[in-house]
Order: C-alpha cells, then structure tokens, then sequence
C-alpha cells in the first residue's frame, strides 16, 4: 500500500509537466534510432548518437530503397522517422506520405492539400517546404497557402486546421512546423512583398492561438516586456551609428558609436528605428522581418531561439535608423512568447542580410551557448540564456561589408566602400543577398566540437532603385548581379582561387576554421553528423556524400537522381542504421529566373555564374535511403 501511495503521489506531481508538453514527441527523440524533430532534437544540431556506419565501413555503404515524391521543384528539409513510420513531405502542393517500414515503405496513408497555384507565384525562394512537426499524436503540416494543419499521426485524417496567413497579401510559409510543450510553433514568409512578418504559436490539442510575436512595431506586438536584454541593454540601443540620416545618403556615415554614447535600454524600438522618409506608412507596418529558419529550444530556461529576416524594403534609402527588430536573433520564453533578449545582427540591413539562418544550441564547460552562421558572413555565439555575446568572426576572408564586430554591443563596423544607395550600383559586396550562408541548415558535433557550414563564396553588384509598394505584389527594388569572389582559399597546403562551394569545420568558440573543403558548386544541403565521426550531405550535382567529421576528408559517395537542397537524416529499424536524404532541385529565386527569364535576358544570365546547375539539372523528387 505504501509503494502504491507513493507511486500515486509521484505521478500527481508530474501530471503537471505531462500535460503542458507532448510526451509521445519526447519519447520519440530521447530513442537514438528515430528522426521525430526536423534536425533531429530540440537543439538544432543535426547530430545523431547512432555508429553502426562509421569512418571504417561508410564505403560499404549500398542503395537500400528510393520513393518518389511525384514532385518537381526543390525539396527541402527531410521526413521524420518515429517507430518504423517515415513521414514524407513534398515541395508545393505539400503532400505527406506515412510508409511503413515494416512492410517494403508501403503507403499507409497519404494526404493532398488543396491549394490555389496562384500560391507558387508569391514564393520567394521556389516552391519549398521544410517539413513535418509530431507531437500528441498529430503530424503538423504548415502548407505554402498559410494553412497549417494537424493531421492524425496513426490514420492521416484531419484533426484542425487554421488560417496563419493570408497569401493575397504576399504571406506565404515554407517552415517546418515545430511542436515544443503543448504548442506547435510557426512563422511567415514574405518580407519581399512588404509583408510584416511574426512568430506564432498554437495550442496542440485544439489549434487555438496562444501567442504571436510580429518582428516589428510596438513593444506590444513584439512581445517584449520590462526585462528584455536586462543583461545588455546595448542591445537596446535606438541608434547604433553616428548621423543615421546622413549616413544614409550616398557617401554619409556609419561609424559605430561607442557603447558609453549608446542610448540604451529604449523602449518601442520596433517603430522609433523606421524614421522617415517612408515609401509607405512609417515602413515598420510592412517591415519584412520574416520567419522561416528551423527554431531550437532549451528546456532548463524554457527558451526558444531563432531569427528575423530583412527589412522591407531592399532599397535602405527610405527606411533610415536601424530598423528593428528586423535581422535579428531572439531568444523568447515559449509559454508566453515574451522575448528575454535580442541582438540585431546587421543595423540598417542594406544587403538582404536575413538572420533566418538557424541557432544550434551546445554545450561547453558547463555552460549552454546559442550560435547562428549568419547569411552577413559573421560566425556568432552567445550566452544563450541571457544574450552576452562572446565571440563574432568572419567565416571566409571573403566577406568585406564589414571589418568587424563590437563584442559589447554586437554592432559591425560597415565598410563604407559598401554601402547601397538608391540608382548607384555599388559593386565588390561580398557576401551576396544570397548569403555567406543560405537557409539549408548547419550541424554540430560533440565529438569535434566543431560546427559544419557551407559557404558560398560569392560577391554581388547592388543597386537599390524607387519602388511604390503594391499589397501582394514584389517589393524588392534591386538590381542584383552575382559573380565569384575572386579569393584564394587555402585548401591544405595550397591555395584554389574562387572556388564555388565550400565545406567549412568551425569552431563556434572562437570563429576559427579548422578544415576546408571544396564543392564543384555552391552547397545548399543540410548537414549531418554522427557519433562515429561522419558528416553527410548532398551537391547540388547530384552526389551523396561522407567526410571523416575530424579532417574533411572524403570517405564514400553516390550519385543520387537530382541535386540535394534538403537535409540528410539517420535512423535505425531492427538493429539496423540507415542514412538517407530527400532531393529534388530548386531551393532558390535564381531556380525559376533561369529556367524562364535567364536565357533570354543577358543581365540575368550573370546570376548563373554562381550555380550553372541550375539549368541543367533534373528537379524530380524522391528519398534515397543507404546501408551497409
């Protein structure tokens, strides 16, 4: 009777925590042998305990089964495996498929959004989607139409449904949905139709909206209360430079002020950082700042991270003063939605700098830190339960819109030389709008300590021209021509010039590269890494790759039926481990452009340079799944 007492009690106090989270998800990624989060856990690593495939036989490794998604266009992210059930999506119209593992990947059910194709016309970046969310017993599909639905895990029927964004105006989606606690979280997409873009999230049970966080605006709608960036208040700065108005006109300024003339700890920053003139309202209202990146969560602050994108419009001339909180980096309290702290990563974005990019959490020496590859080309680690920012590098010596960063105030110090001006073609920008680093998301390893990231090597001419905004129309205003960097990268012992895609080991500590390797083209795969000291990912030529995780070098490789734009995955099925990925090309706003506009318009055509794959590669979906 006591041991039964005992239990009793023991399961009345944790009833609470059972029912504010989805205890069938944390059961599922605290088993090695799932896949049940879109990188693998809550902290955004890519990294996965199993080693039954390592170093030594990874060349052993054999095609074990391929499905077709029936889909052309690019296919990111990857499916989701959870007790011998793999849940597929596809790029538009976002179909799922559950197959049974069990039975030769037999389709147990499928679902078929219906959606108006006048969707894909508003999709910045192809025709994407990043994938599934589980949790309660549902699979979450955020559909490219701004619908996200709750579908029945075990049958495929529909559970809710609910209306997160209304294309007509621009707003479309192409996150994965994630499920953290008794909530499902998601965003919005459209920051180059004007769109203001926000976080939210939903209860599991029932789709009911529990809170949303807009990127601009008041303190109000973006969630922020009195302790925001209580430990660097820097952050809160209304201005980081010197004359921000003369600094935006051609030749003006943007000196960093030093942290003791900072104006800090300001309210309101989300509307007082848009000054005039405007092209339309006070600019914050169609502010850009979308969501689209993979979050990541620490239970023990009970935090979720993830970032902002660009201000709208591209062309800064009409949006003086730093714009916040646009291209920024948030850490927020997930059962409220108030934000703890925030840092913008690029004041005043000229570029088309996103912060979308993903925060990977890790663990060092007893601490918890939060570090993002930035698209601006800056490696950035924070203290991730309060935002002290410890180390911020350049990824590549490429990278010259800035010299560096203030580690106190997490400002960079902008190269004049680069700054873009409305009708002035300002040239040698280096990143391009494309990023140092794109969307397709990096991985960590606790093995090496080190975080793998694909570069793009590229630089890019820019010029900003007048553009009246249109509800649900392009609002992007730039002429943008992209070309190779024209660097030397050391590879070993000797020296490549301008190569065109690059494998980079860092270490988030410090910034410093440990290896590099070198692609035929840009890389828009996501990363994996194991316990056993692999690293797998995709080429947009259609290879599978795996390097030894400590030196880069190259250990086994196949040929796959289209480039890789999604995330390699592993699981393991009857004391057996798998390694796959989806591919299907696409993945980027040149992948349209070239296969219609480019070919005839010679402009255009110089965007090619930097992924001649993009017209003359095959686009079909399917997974390819590998053993030994």
């Amino acid at each position: 009777m006591t041991k039964k007492l005992s239990f009793i009690a023991l399961l009345t106090f944790s009833l609470p925590t059972l029912t504010q989270a989805a205890p069938d998800l944390d059961r599922a990624m605290h088993n090695p042998n799932n896949w049940a989060y879109p990188r693998g856990q809550y902290n955004n690593q890519g990294y996965s305990e199993l080693n039954q495939i390592n170093t030594r036989n990874v060349k052993d490794l054999k095609l074990a089964w391929t499905f077709s998604t029936g889909v052309n266009r690019g296919h990111e992210g990857a499916p989701l495996v959870i007790d011998g059930v793999m849940y597929l999506h596809t790029a538009f119209p976002n179909n799922v498929y559950a197959l049974d593992l069990n039975n030769d990947q037999k389709i147990l059910w499928s679902y078929f959004p219906k959606q108006e194709p006048s969707t894909q016309a508003v999709l910045c970046c192809d025709n994407v989607n990043r994938g599934l969310g589980f949790g309660d017993g549902k699979i979450y599909l955020q559909q490219n139409n701004g619908m996200l639905v709750a579908l029945n895990a075990q049958t495929g029927k529909l559970e809710w449904q609910v209306q997160v964004n209304d294309p007509k105006t621009g707003a479309t989606n192409t996150n994965a949905p994630q499920v953290i606690k008794d909530k499902v979280l998601t965003g919005c997409a459209g920051g180059e139709f004007g769109v203001r873009c926000f976080m939210a999230a939903y209860y599991l049970k029932d789709g009911a909206l529990a809170w949303k966080a807009y990127s601009t605006g008041s303190d109000a709608d973006v969630l922020i209360g009195n302790d925001f960036n209580q430990a660097n208040p820097q952050y809160s700065a209304l201005s980081v430079y010197q004359d921000v108005n003369g600094g935006n006109k051609q030749g003006g300024s943007f000196k960093p002020l030093a942290n003791e003339q900072l104006k800090t700890g300001e309210s309101e920053l989300g509307i007082r950082t848009w000054l005039k003139p405007q092209q339309e309202k006070d600019g914050w209202q169609n502010g850009g700042g979308a969501v689209t990146g993979y979050f990541s969560f620490d239970a023990k602050t009970n935090l979720v991270y993830y970032g902002t994108g660009n201000p709208g419009v591209w062309n800064p001339d009409v949006r003086p003063g730093d714009n916040k909180w646009a291209s920024s980096v948030f850490a927020r309290d997930v059962d409220t939605g108030q934000a703890k702290w925030a840092m913008q990563t690029t004041p005043h974005d000229e570029w088309d700098y996103d912060a979308t990019n993903e925060v990977i959490l890790f663990e060092n020496k007893g601490k918890t830190y939060a570090t993002q590859l930035n698209k601006n080309g800056f490696i950035y680690t924070w203290q991730a339960n309060n935002g002290s920012l410890i180390a911020a590098e350049k990824v590549h010596p490429f990278v010259n819109w800035a010299t560096g960063v203030d580690l106190k105030t997490g400002v960079p110090s902008k190269d004049s030389k680069f700054n873009t001006h409305q009708d002035f073609n300002t040239k040698g920008i280096c990143p391009t709008n494309m990023g140092a680093k794109g969307i397709t998301p990096a991985a960590y390893s606790h093995k090496t300590g080190l975080v793998y990231v694909s570069l793009n090597p590229y630089c890019m001419e820019f010029e900003p021209t007048k553009l009246d905004y249109t509800s649900g129309k392009p609002w992007v205003g730039t002429f943008a021509s992209l070309f190779p960097s024209g660097f030397y990268t050391k590879i070993g012992f000797s020296y490549e010039k301008s190569p065109r895609g690059i494998l980079s080991g860092i270490n988030p500590i410090d910034g410093k590269t440990a290896w590099i390797k070198t692609e035929t083209y840009s890389l828009y795969s996501g990363m994996l890494t194991t316990s056993s000291n692999l690293l797998i990912y995709g080429t947009l030529d259609r290879w599978f790759k795996a390097l030894d995780a400590k030196t880069g070098n190259q250990l086994w490789q196949a040929q796959l039926g289209s480039g890789v734009v999604g995330n390699p995955f592993t699981y393991s099925y009857k004391g057996k481990q798998y390694i796959g990925t989806i591919s299907g090309f696409g993945g980027s706003p040149q992948v349209a452009q070239n296969l219609t506009i480019c070919p005839q318009n010679e402009r255009c055509s110089k965007n090619d340079q930097f992924a001649g794959a993009f017209i003359t590669e095959p686009s079909g979906g399917a997974i390819s799944v590998f053993s030994l």
